[in-house]
């Protein structure tokens, strides 16, 4: 099932998604640049992107923005969708899904991407 995209509460949108990389909390983007249902891509310090989500419930997820089996750098722009009560993105090019909580294709169990601790600040 997708997930329509809804606007989030004003109150909500003045908080900051961070991840945690490497030994710290770094930020990723505001609350309120996310859009539930939809995703951004944000550049990492380390030169790799993030796809960055929130659901309809103002949960937030970040993982790796590469689609490892196009190469395309292309996750954020896959629509959210749940299966089983896990939520999970789907690859444009390729609709293959990605659970959004520990990476790993939903479709090809060797495969994965990047999964992030995020948090709401």
């Amino acid at each position: 099932m997708t997930v329509a995209p809804e606007q989030l509460p004003p109150a909500s949108a003045s908080a900051r998604v961070e991840a945690f990389l490497g030994r710290r909390w770094q930020a990723l983007c505001e609350l309120g640049d996310l859009t539930p249902g939809r995703g951004v891509a944000v550049l990492l310090p380390d030169g790799q992107q993030a796809a960055v989500f929130v659901d309809r419930a103002g949960r937030a997820y970040a993982i790796g923005n590469q689609d490892p089996f196009s190469g395309a750098f292309v996750l954020a722009r896959g629509p959210l969708g749940s299966a089983g009560g896990r939520p999970y993105v789907t690859s444009p090019p390729a609709g293959r899904r990605f659970d959004l909580t520990d990476g790993r294709c939903l479709d090809d169990a060797a495969v994965s991407v990047p999964a992030y601790t995020v948090r709401l600040r």
